[in-house]
């Protein structure tokens, strides 16, 4: 493409994008399409000849747009956000633009250099002392396969990689109900096997892991031959923001010497705000820790904070180095963030992803990023409130940050809980196929229940207390057909 036609499309890309922000609260949240109806909309076939930018633009907002569930709508209250803004979309317009491969510090000495300041400006933001470094991975999933990795290779004397677990004692893993399924899958993808991954009861009104019921599975599996080597302690589950008692997760870890990682995918991005670091407290005991700015600090996916206690431990499970790898002249020194940020990860190709954190917060600034946390976590708790009062809704967990779950329990309902399930089900699928606001569902303590998080960066304290608006109406509606 010639530089005028770049310049031009470029200008037009950057115009439909401020337009899409601009108008997305106008659009249903969810895709509103039929299974496959995009899929047959497009050729089967990729066409012969290069086709007009124009023509491409066009199809973009008659075939993909309405097939697109719309993650920076302010009504969106499913899942975790994924919440992006303004400066962090100009930075990966950058990024992409450059086109850089970030795996060694040669390769691109700025994005390595930025990368170790970017993670010191968030371990402070968030609390963690100084004995941690950081490294940016795509995901929380990612970070804790990486974790899952070095407590394996640190509990057998860094020998699995070399001889393979053939032989090996069976290692065994713990964490609550509530960890995220990211776990099961690096304990899967580890060679751990599934079965050795022991999942603890929680209770409590944060669903905390029942630290005497760890303490006493590690005692038995010892006793038993086995080899614990691995806690992951939640800092706000996906399920219902499940919190563990991390100081507690941490003695237990220690005094039986066993590697901890807390999972803070969400919630740890709450952490920037004094008030709540309550909840992490015990996390500087932590051999790892992981959180994600694409998820809750503005900073658009794919953005995951990953911080370790040893990084050397985490450099001999995953860092190669072959000649065609090595910088000349720099040797195996590390020294102010001159690091070859690919031995910190599963994979070779790294992209510049402290650009986009380094624009968002120089431009909002920690306080003004502080801001909108705390509207959200007020702004979910007084919604909270809301459906406690009302006689035909009940809380089904206690609002943790900006989380928290419900269901319709119509005033003198007489049914049973699986009558009661599919009232709910009925309820949120009436819900997302009206559009004005996407909710998503779990199950919590054996019962289907509805999540609302809050977090998206345009949301209103009105966009939030629309949910209860919809979901009375739609209920109300439900009954009168049922």
């Amino acid at each position: 493409m010639p530089s005028f036609d770049f310049r031009q499309w470029a200008r037009r890309a950057a115009d439909w994008a401020v337009d899409y922000l601009a108008t997305v609260r106008e659009r249903p949240v969810r895709a509103q399409t039929a299974p496959g109806a995009i899929h047959q909309a497009i050729p089967a076939e990729p066409p012969l000849q290069g086709e007009p930018m124009e023509a491409i633009f066009a199809d973009l907002d008659r075939t993909i747009l309405p097939g697109m569930t719309h993650w920076q709508h302010p009504r969106f209250f499913a899942y975790f956000p994924a919440n992006s803004s303004p400066p962090a979309v100009v930075a990966e317009f950058v990024t992409a633009a450059m086109a850089a491969q970030c795996m060694l510090w040669q390769t691109s000495p700025a994005a390595t250099e930025l990368e170790a300041r970017m993670m010191e400006w968030l371990r402070g933001m968030i609390g963690l002392p100084p004995s941690f470094a950081g490294v940016i991975q795509d995901s929380a999933t990612s970070a804790t396969f990486a974790a899952v990795l070095t407590a394996r290779e640190r509990a057998l004397s860094y020998m699995s990689n070399t001889a393979g677990l053939f032989g090996a004692t069976p290692l065994r893993a713990y964490c609550s109900a509530e960890a995220h399924s990211s776990v099961d899958k690096a304990i899967r993808m580890a060679g751990i096997g599934h079965q050795n991954l022991v999942k603890l009861p929680s209770a409590g009104p944060l669903c905390s892991l029942d630290v005497a019921a760890l303490d006493e599975q590690i005692r038995e599996d010892k006793a038993a031959g086995m080899t614990p080597f691995l806690i992951v302690a939640c800092l706000g589950g996906t399920s219902v923001g499940a919190v563990d008692d991390i100081a507690r997760v941490a003695d237990v870890a220690r005094r039986h010497g066993i590697f901890l990682h807390v999972d803070a995918a969400w919630a740890g991005s709450a952490m920037i705000c004094p008030e709540f670091r309550h909840l992490m407290r015990g996390a500087e005991a932590a051999d790892s820790f992981v959180f994600n700015p694409h998820k809750w600090l503005f900073t658009n996916f794919d953005c995951s904070a990953h911080f370790v206690k040893d990084p050397k431990a985490l450099t001999y499970t995953l860092g190669l180095r072959p000649a065609y790898l090595r910088t000349l002249g720099l040797g195996d020194n590390e020294i102010a963030g001159v690091t070859d940020y690919n031995e910190w990860s599963v994979p070779l190709g790294r992209r510049f992803r402290a650009l986009k954190l380094w624009f968002v917060i120089r431009y909002y600034g920690v306080e003004a990023l502080r801001a909108k946390i705390r509207d959200h976590v007020a702004w979910a708790r007084e919604l909270a409130g809301l459906f406690d009062a009302d006689p035909d809704f009940e809380l089904t967990s206690t609002p943790v940050l900006a989380l928290f779950s419900f269901r319709y329990r119509p005033h003198g309902f007489a049914g049973d809980d699986a009558a009661l399930d599919r009232l709910n089900t009925d309820l949120i699928e009436a819900i997302n196929a009206d559009g004005r606001i996407y909710l998503t569902q779990t199950r919590h303590q054996n019962r289907f229940v509805i999540r609302v998080q809050v977090g998206q960066t345009d949301t209103t304290r009105a966009d939030v207390l629309m949910v209860l608006e919809v979901a009375r109406e739609l209920a109300a509606r439900i009954g009168r057909e049922g």
